[in-house]
């Protein structure tokens, strides 16, 4: 625990020197620009939905974090943003996060309060009302982002009928197959979570997410190599860990 906390220390103190400190690349997040300039191409709008959980869950948060990176660059871009909510608390979340982004992209006078709405307060007309609007409007660029159920193959599947670019995040284990069949990219588990340090290149998160890949690898090194020894009859390594 000392160790990996000394790690992250020395992580963060790096990223403030150099922001442009390397991390693994997530291909979804690298296709974000892709399909915000596709949709601005084409005139057409970006939806982005949130998940079924509140304010409460990690990957909700995590989400919001992704929609205020989103909303800069479509702010930029001078492209229609809509954001779906099924909770009124992420609903007003979502307003404030993505008015701050309009603000800071320069174009306050961009932002449409009624382009983050309520959708509806249950599953599956959520889910209706959502389809309707991906079919009705024909967005360019579909983002699912947060913690989603049942309703995670219908809404994808609509998406992908109108032949919008289609990136899903969640860390609903159950739903992963789903997403990833109808979805041109998926963020798998804590890729999500990675996204917001990956996008805002913020020195804290930075470091954060750069020391657990190293202290993994470091795990992962271990876990082989004590393998391999234990493999060839090179037994002291079982001797550090058995109680005396």
């Amino acid at each position: 625990m000392i160790a990996f906390s000394a790690l992250v220390l020395l992580f963060i103190e790096h990223a403030k020197k150099n922001p442009n400190l390397y991390l693994r690349k997530i291909s979804g997040l690298d296709a974000i620009d892709d399909a915000l300039g596709r949709a601005t191409e084409m005139g057409k709008p970006v939806l982005f939905v949130h998940g079924l959980n509140g304010m409460g869950s990690i990957s909700t948060i995590a989400a919001v974090n992704i929609l205020g990176k989103i909303a800069i660059r479509v702010a930029e871009y001078d492209t229609t943003l809509k954001v779906s909510n099924i909770d009124p608390i992420v609903l007003s979340v979502s307003q404030e996060v993505v008015k701050e982004s309009y603000l800071e992209a320069g174009r306050p006078d961009a932002y449409v309060e009624d382009n983050v709405f309520m959708a509806a307060s249950e599953q599956f007309p959520y889910v209706a009302a959502v389809s309707g609007i991906m079919i009705r409007e024909k967005t360019a660029a579909n983002f699912f982002m947060g913690y989603f159920y049942a309703e995670s193959l219908i809404l994808a599947e609509t998406g992908a009928s109108t032949g919008a670019i289609q990136i899903a995040a969640t860390d609903s284990y159950t739903q992963l197959p789903f997403f990833i069949t109808t979805c041109d990219y998926t963020l798998i588990g804590e890729e999500l979570y990675a996204a917001s340090a990956y996008l805002s290149r913020e020195p804290l998160l930075l470091g954060s997410l750069r020391a657990q890949d190293v202290a993994k690898g470091i795990i992962i090194t271990a876990l082989v190599l004590g393998a391999v020894l234990a493999t060839i009859g090179v037994g002291f390594i079982s001797f550090i860990f058995k109680a005396s």
